[in-house]
């Protein structure tokens, strides 16, 4: 798998790094179900260059690129 090939890299570790703080600070909960995946953030702070954004509660939903349902037949 293409990842693999920036685990061990700057890059990688500074992901690594950043995922284990959100995982740690802010993430409520969890699933993954029927190739989707939704997170629950709390407490979660968005800033662009000149502008910051709190909110109390965030849903992110993604979906998982390798699944059956995106092909045509």
């Amino acid at each position: 798998m293409a990842y693999q090939l920036y685990r061990n890299t700057a890059l990688g570790n500074s992901l690594q790094m950043s995922l284990d703080e959100l995982i740690q600070s802010f993430l409520d909960t969890y699933r993954f179900c029927d190739y989707l995946w939704t997170f629950v953030l709390n407490n979660v702070e968005f800033r662009e260059v000149t502008e910051l954004t709190k909110v109390d509660e965030t849903k992110i939903v993604a979906c998982d690129k390798d699944t059956d349902s995106n092909t045509t037949e």
